[in-house]
């Protein structure tokens, strides 16, 4: 028998069932996706156009009893008369709001985008702290200490009701393609966008930056459900955990993450990408940094995704089969670009996963037979490897943990 095994290995679809089994059925979804698929109202928000980019505020869902107002950056790229140009959302994560910066770097890709602030605020201010507005729903993060009031004043409720409403408008705008929209989203936005992709089919594509599900199992606030008691965790975890939502998402999806990400451990993720039934490609890189700007906005391999799937762009390499065979760990792949290098990532570490090292070495390629090798070092304890193509565009296979 092999020393190595695969824990519930992806590739098999009895043990995605068995796996999307142990988390129970799907969550009721509790958003009205007819009434958020309408456009919202929109108006201009005087003071915040920024680099050619425009600020509004659009409708969002009652608060409280009262009328929420969202602030938004929206833009559509330069592009021939008559034509129809691809879309993006864009979903920031904890400590941020909207970012022009980011809608106008998809804008130079050719992509019109549009990103909201998720918590009440406007970009004024500092990372963090940024002010809110009068007519602003519930603060963010996460929610916990709104757990016990109407799930319709909780914060994950507006955020993602917030997002929906913004891909609404930005299908409405005469010069967008409705039908080539993807969504991307930044930690707490990668958590928000595997609940927005379960809850919203219209995405083409989704491509969660670090966030992922099972929250309650090893994340970055075991605190706060710990705080909560068993009874109030379960409570969030039922109606807010990415996990009860990633089943019903099938669209394709782009998993981007480090290895050593300190608030979406490597095992919650793996057992989150299992669970949409549509394909996936994953995106992990060792010790990859965590937050906005160049670290979460700017990985190409989105771009490259987006592309792919509208604009007709080819696509990233696609791994088609993996496994072990003694202390060889192998992998085959489709690629519509060359490969310039493959390694084998792995640490020899146990225990926490935010604090294991990991370690990079060559891995073999046949480009020929269209396969990737290396033989595992004898003390390792999980590894993985990737495919670099010639425009540094990273592939990763799934984790494989050692049996001992």
């Amino acid at each position: 028998m092999n020393r190595y095994f695969f824990r519930s290995l992806g590739l098999f679809f009895l043990l995605i069932s068995a796996t999307a089994f142990a988390t129970g059925k799907p969550a009721t979804v509790p958003w009205n996706l007819k009434a958020l698929s309408k456009a919202p109202a929109s108006c201009p928000a005087p003071g915040f156009e920024t680099n050619g980019v425009r600020a509004i505020f659009f409708d969002g869902l009652p608060w409280q009893g009262k009328p929420t107002r969202v602030f938004a950056f929206v833009s559509v790229p330069e592009h021939k008369r008559g034509e129809k140009v691809p879309g993006m959302v864009l979903v920031h994560g904890g400590g941020g709001t909207a970012f022009a910066n980011w809608v106008k770097r998809w804008n130079d890709r050719g992509y019109a985008a549009i990103a909201m602030d998720t918590c009440g605020c406007v970009p004024k201010g500092k990372y963090g702290a940024w002010q809110r507005h009068e007519q602003g729903g519930p603060a963010g993060w996460g929610g916990f200490d709104q757990i016990d009031g109407p799930k319709e004043d909780q914060w994950t409720y507006h955020a993602v009701a917030d997002a929906i409403l913004a891909h609404s408008l930005l299908r409405s705008l005469p010069d967008v393609d409705a039908t080539r929209i993807g969504l991307t989203g930044i930690s707490w936005g990668g958590y928000l966008t595997c609940i927005i992709a379960g809850v919203d089919s219209r995405f083409r594509f989704a491509a969660p930056v670090y966030g992922c599900g099972f929250l309650g199992d090893n994340s970055a606030w075991l605190k706060n459900f710990e705080q909560m008691g068993k009874e109030t965790a379960a409570k969030w975890l039922g109606l807010w955990d990415p996990s009860r939502y990633l089943p019903r998402a099938k669209m394709p999806f782009l998993w981007v993450t480090g290895t050593n990400d300190f608030a979406y451990p490597f095992d919650s993720l793996q057992k989150s990408y299992r669970l949409p039934p549509g394909k996936r490609t994953l995106c992990i890189r060792v010790r990859m940094p965590h937050g906005h700007g160049p670290a979460g906005e700017g990985p190409e391999e989105i771009r490259a995704m987006a592309d792919s799937l509208l604009k007709k762009g080819k696509p990233l390499v696609r791994i088609t089969s993996q496994g072990c065979k003694g202390a060889e760990v192998w992998a085959t792949f489709e690629s519509k670009t060359k490969i310039a290098k493959a390694e084998l990532n792995f640490t020899k570490d146990i225990g926490v996963w935010q604090k294991r090292l990991w370690e990079t070495m060559p891995a073999n390629l046949d480009a020929t037979k269209r396969k990737v090798t290396a033989a595992v070092p004898s003390s390792a304890t999980v590894f993985y490897l990737n495919l670099v193509d010639e425009q540094g565009l990273v592939v990763s296979t799934e984790h494989i943990e050692v049996a001992r």
